[in-house]
């Protein structure tokens, strides 16, 4: 007869062990949380927002880097004015900022500074 011999644990590290053998994991799971997803929510939720108070003679970009002022609505498509007499259709979610008043006027307090 031949005796099996099973390998044993430490009494004093059996449960306390394994969970130190998931700590790194869990910590690399923190880190990208915080440094990539959760930035990458607020962004998307924050892209979502200004998409939905888009508003008629807003000055915006698109994310082909095209300029113009919204013309009108129609559902998902929003029609931008880029040229007197130019209009194009865009779908609502290619556009990527809206630039204020305020941004122009500063913009170009910036630039006339720096002309003199």
């Amino acid at each position: 007869m031949t005796g099996i011999a099973f390998a044993q644990t430490s009494p004093g590290f059996g449960g306390a062990g394994q969970m130190l053998n998931f700590l790194p994991l869990v910590l690399v799971f923190a880190v990208f949380y915080f440094l990539l997803i959760r930035p990458q929510q607020k962004k998307a939720k924050e892209h979502q927002q200004m998409l939905g108070r888009l508003k008629r003679n807003d000055e915006v970009m698109t994310s082909g880097g095209i300029y113009g002022s919204i013309a009108g609505f129609r559902g998902d498509i929003v029609q931008v004015q880029i040229a007197s007499q130019v209009k194009v259709d865009i779908a609502r979610s290619a556009i990527t900022g809206v630039q204020s008043e305020g941004e122009d006027a500063a913009a170009q307090d910036k630039g006339s500074k720096g002309k003199k």
